[in-house]
């Protein structure tokens, strides 16, 4: 089992930064791809960004203003977001995968005021 839990969001005005970080425990040993993925109101949960030790892949809307990283030694994956807009509010949930299992966490809010 891997227990993922996220830190970080709240609430920040359009054009602002915040980062979320995502600590994994447990099972932790050949955990593959770790990454971000996000639901607002109404809509269906997509993928924000991705890493692996192939690369990382991030949805065409936060290119260029979202970073994701990996700390293999804290088992910790974070996610750099700058130049925030509104439609960036949603809970945000982190996600592992091992042994072909996913892994969730229990989001965190990000709100972004206009």
């Amino acid at each position: 089992q891997v227990q993922l839990v996220e830190s970080g969001g709240g609430l920040v005005q359009a054009g602002g930064s915040l980062r979320l970080s995502c600590a994994a425990s447990g099972s932790t040993f050949g955990i593959n791809r770790m990454g971000w993925y996000r639901q607002a109101p109404g809509k269906q949960r997509e993928l924000v960004a991705r890493i692996s030790s192939a690369g990382t892949n991030y949805a065409d809307s936060v290119k260029g203003r979202f970073t994701i990283s990996r700390d293999n030694a804290k088992n910790t994956v974070y996610l750099q977001m700058n130049s925030l807009k509104p439609e960036d509010t949603a809970v945000y949930y982190c996600y592992a995968d091992r042994n072909f299992r996913d892994y969730w966490g229990q989001g965190t809010q990000v709100t972004v005021s206009s």
